[in-house]
């Protein structure tokens, strides 16, 4: 009976098993190839394989050179990875395939004979880029009113983009997830409330503590894991060149993915009915071929053993890392050491051995740097520099000011330095005074690196496009921009110029009837200074710009500037001839006068060939040692006068009682009669 029951019991343990129990027919397959040393190699199977055939060198060829391993080892802890070693290395940057066959899993199949594509390969700048960006979603034109940019792979590799971060100067972002971005492939970031709206139109991720995108402008950077930029984009709302667009609702693309350093010339808005591309080719996708050189716009000396440079667009960070690349003269020579500055490479700093001497100018040259896309640096690639000293009274004064710009115009105010310091622009201040005469509105000037130059001229304004756009100037990249400006009335205002102490180094307050007074509109016409040394407050040393230079010279030496040409001890009249029709040539005469000593008081009258008198020049006026006054060609009544010759009659004297008379011809041509 026990038997019985035992060959039951065996019956039904077979049949038990053969019905219930699984065979696994499935071979494996390769889920991923990764280079983990200069020659070591991990793949990993979708399943635990067999040690024998995984160990099997032979069963391992790299397609490139049909080379095997010289061992091969399973995982004691993943039954799934196995390890690899060869016996050359790996090339960074080269694609390589792998055969595999005859490998088994526990249940002795046999992989199909298979081959995977793997490289060695660490991220370089620019291989993946931002090339859209959404800061101002609202109002809609289709799309969910959210912030989001999008990430394109330009490279030829396949790249995991795990940890990869966002920054500002704010702060960085959460991590990017595990993702194997693929060439020409994009991917949509935002934050995690966005991911819902945003991800039906391509593949979308979010990270944590996503960056606020500034609607007017901002940096944005993209991070590797080890801090590396691979790529930053600097934008304004200029980038949009649409004054509509700008107001929101459409994001600024870039135009040609491989030019990522253009900056402005590079973006532009979104041309798509729905205002953006997410997930798809940028809607003014096209070529954008930057072949321009890279400039050297300046230099700035922070202390007296480092000097920073300012390119006009990001330089190759690696041939700006080469000290041999600089050249510094009055005996300082090569750097000691160089540092691109992340995240735009725009800028260079050098560290110098011998320091630098104040009140000396230095003289900079580059050579071998190329920009981020290789062009060459060209013939702007030497500048000036030096240690900065702080302004004084009437070192820097007011120079040029347009108060009255044109409808769709700005103003600026130029500056010009008299003295013979090297000035850093963050010690000045721009101001003007409130209703109450209280100094107000106090703008500081740029603090980036800039220094002004003995005998330099910059003009400032709120929109430096404008003022090109309007005046044509041999010094564009002297006339700069400033976030902001005090107001200054059409009719009158002042201008006020402060040092870093609050001390006033030089104030001016016109009025519109300072300008020509045969101009029927001044609208668009600036206020030109006649002659730097000469009192600011003085409503003869100032003329309308010439017509003949479009009204305005922002950054350039003045269309009505005189220079001093005194003969001591006498009075001379400069030019012989003028023709006051504003066209910048020859429109005011100067009437210089030098004295052996000051205190003398002149009254300057001006006379037909008849004797008749045309006009009460000055009246008392007390003078220095030496000076000039200026006369616009213009009668009493401020009216034109005929052709013809006139007599400067000068009559001085002093508190002894000595009096001196002058008498000058000039001839007027008035070609407005």
């Amino acid at each position: 009976m026990k038997k019985m029951i035992l060959v039951l019991a065996a019956s039904f343990c077979s049949a038990f098993s053969f019905a219930n129990m699984q065979i696994d027919s499935i071979p494996p397959i390769i889920l991923s190839v990764t280079i983990t040393g200069p020659n070591n190699l991990d793949i990993k199977f979708s399943e635990p394989v067999e040690q024998t055939s995984a160990e099997q060198i032979l069963n391992y060829t790299l397609v490139e050179n049909a080379n095997h391993p010289t061992y091969g080892i399973r995982d004691n802890a993943n039954l799934s990875l196995v390890h690899l070693v060869f016996t050359t290395l790996f090339t960074e940057r080269i694609n390589y395939e792998i055969s595999l066959t005859g490998i088994q899993d526990l249940y002795a199949n046999s992989i199909h004979d298979s081959t995977f594509k793997f490289v060695l390969y660490q991220p370089m700048p620019y291989d993946i880029v931002i090339d859209e960006i959404m800061a101002d979603p609202t109002p809609s034109n289709g799309l969910p009113e959210v912030e989001w940019l999008e990430m394109r792979n330009v490279s030829p590799f396949d790249i995991n983009i795990n940890g990869w971060k966002l920054a500002k100067s704010s702060g960085k972002s959460g991590p990017l997830a595990n993702r194997i971005l693929k060439p020409d492939s994009v991917l949509i970031v935002c934050s995690s409330g966005s991911v819902t709206g945003l991800s039906v139109y391509g593949t979308t991720v979010s990270v944590t503590s996503f960056p606020s995108l500034s609607n007017t402008g901002d940096m944005i950077s993209l991070l590797a894991p080890d801090g590396r930029t691979i790529h930053a984009v600097n934008y304004t709302d200029d980038w949009y060149h649409n004054e509509l667009k700008k107001q929101g609702g459409w994001s600024l693309e870039m135009i040609d993915i491989n030019n990522p350093c253009s900056g402005i010339d590079n973006w532009s808005a979104s041309i798509n009915i729905n205002g953006a591309t997410p997930g798809k080719i940028n809607s003014i996708d096209a070529m954008n071929i930057d072949d321009y050189s890279p400039k050297l716009v300046r230099a700035f000396a922070p202390d007296s053993l480092h000097v920073v440079l300012y390119f006009n667009e990001p330089m190759d960070s690696l041939s700006a890392m080469n000290p041999l690349h600089y050249q510094i003269d009055n005996g300082i020579g090569n750097p000691i050491s160089v540092l691109p500055m992340a995240p735009l490479f725009d800028k260079v700093i050098l560290q110098v051995a011998i320091p630098f001497r104040e009140n000396v100018i230095y003289n900079l040259s580059v050579s071998a740097l190329t920009d981020c896309i290789s062009n060459p640096i060209g013939s702007f690639n030497t500048t000036r520099f030096g240690i900065a000293s702080l302004p004084d009274s009437f070192d820097v004064v007011v120079n040029e000011i347009l108060f009255n710009p044109k409808n769709d115009g700005v103003d600026y105010v130029e500056l010009y330095n008299r003295s013979n310091k090297m000035i850093n622009l963050k010690n000045i201040h721009i101001a003007n005074l409130n209703t109450s005469s209280v100094i107000d509105n106090i703008i500081a000037l740029p603090d980036d690196g800039y220094l002004f130059f003995p005998k330099q001229i910059m003009a400032f304004t709120t929109n430096s496009s404008m003022v090109k756009r309007d005046y044509v100037s041999n010094h564009p990249d002297n006339i700069i921009n400033v976030n902001d400006l005090p107001s200054f009335n059409d009719d009158e205002g002042n201008v006020i110029l402060l040092n870093e102490q609050g001390k006033i180094i030089d104030k001016l307050s016109y009025k519109d009837d300072w300008h020509f007074k045969l101009l029927d509109d001044v609208e668009g016409v600036a206020l030109e200074r006649i002659n730097y040394d000469s009192k600011t407050q003085d409503e003869n040393n100032w003329h309308s710009a010439a017509a003949t230079v479009g009204f305005g010279t922002p950054a350039d030496k003045n269309s009505q500037c005189m220079d001093n040409n005194i003969l001591t001890g006498t009075i001379n009249v400069s030019p012989k001839i003028i023709s006051p029709n504003n066209d910048g040539i020859d429109d005011v005469a100067s009437i210089n006068y030098s004295f052996p000593e000051p205190g003398y008081v002149a009254n300057i009258i001006i006379f037909d060939i008849s004797g008749n008198r045309v006009k009460h020049l000055q009246t008392n006026a007390l003078c220095g040692s030496q000076g000039s006054y200026t006369w616009d060609g213009l009668n009493d009544k401020h009216q034109s006068i005929s052709t013809g010759q006139y007599i400067v009659y000068t009559e001085v004297f002093n508190v002894k009682g000595t009096v001196k008379r002058f008498k000058n011809c000039i001839t007027v041509v008035n070609t407005k009669m």
